[in-house]
């Protein structure tokens, strides 16, 4: 494979600790039980050396218990509503793993670039090399032992375009390929017991192969935040912008489910979109008022919901 190719297997890779990483998961607010239980897993899945000394301490003649969860294959997949925040969060998620481990931890995002361009046979070739770049990597951080040097986590956005399901009758026979590929690498990794995890982020959940999801050693649903979850995103931010409590509470409530809009504002909605929207309505003559600003977040439309072809 020529190298330009190489070159575009992956995006922007990020190694970590890395202290902006850490400040865009600690601000991804709302979700800490999926934040938690994703280091968690993440973390056991790339350096299983915690899980041992856990197991001594408590459970000494638990191997086979332990082993179930050893076992599991690298897999992780995160699905759900736009906006909701799963890219992020995969992200960034290489940070608090790598400080829990003390280990360094590098992201490899996969690049839409690795779909090919429709040629028969490229997507599955490139797929497999990522897969063997993957590899590779996490090969040279293995030690003896249950103890990681590092680790790799292998990211796929939109991972619907890549690990759709074979049960499709009208799939091309090339996109069946790639699923296959990339259900190899995934048990190849699984198989070597490499310090490696893959990061599946999708807004189709049922469009995933069932292979894929049966793969799984956890799934994560994202939906769209719900009233405490916006209180915790927009609390701090407009508190700094002198509102009340009592005004925050009203920017909670019309920013969910409203009467002739069946759904909410995402988290980017409001991180990306209506925060901003305040801050530049204002400036620069003068501060937000919250009369004005409830003006401002009526005309803001919330993303509309991935619908199902």
């Amino acid at each position: 494979m020529e190298e330009n190719n190489i070159e575009n297997l992956f995006d922007r890779c990020s190694s970590f600790p890395d202290l902006d990483a850490s400040k865009r998961f600690a601000a991804l607010v709302g979700i800490d039980d999926a934040k938690t239980r994703l280091v968690r897993s993440l973390g056991i899945l790339v350096n299983p050396e915690g899980l041992h000394k856990w197991g001594k301490r408590f459970y000494p003649d638990s191997s086979l218990l332990l082993g179930f969860v050893e076992q599991r294959p690298p897999l992780i997949i995160l699905a759900g509503d736009v906006g909701t925040g799963k890219t992020e969060l995969a992200s960034t998620v290489g940070d608090p793993v790598a400080r829990q481990e003390h280990i360094d931890v590098t992201l490899f995002p996969l690049s839409l670039s690795t779909r090919g361009s429709g040629r028969v046979g490229e997507m599955t070739k490139l797929l497999s090399l990522a897969f063997d770049e993957t590899f590779k990597a996490a090969h040279k951080l293995k030690k003896h032992g249950s103890k990681a040097g590092g680790a790799i986590i292998l990211l796929v956005d939109e991972a619907d375009a890549i690990a759709q399901s074979r049960e499709n009758s009208q799939m091309h026979h090339e996109d069946r390929a790639g699923v296959n590929a990339f259900i190899r690498g995934v048990d190849r990794l699984a198989k070597q017991q490499l310090p490696a995890a893959v990061i599946l982020c999708t807004n189709r959940f049922s469009a995933i192969d069932p292979a894929v999801q049966r793969r799984a050693a956890e799934i994560f649903t994202f939906d769209r935040p719900n009233s405490e979850q916006r209180l915790a995103v927009l609390e701090l931010a407009l508190t700094e912008a002198a509102f009340t409590r009592k005004q925050v509470d009203e920017i909670v409530q019309i920013t969910g489910p409203v009467q002739g809009c069946e759904y909410g504002f995402t988290y980017s909605d409001l991180t990306q979109r209506l925060l901003p929207a305040l801050v530049l309505d204002a400036y620069p003559d003068g501060p937000i008022v919250f009369k004005r600003a409830l003006e401002v977040i009526t005309k803001i439309r919330p993303t509309a919901p991935f619908r199902e072809p």
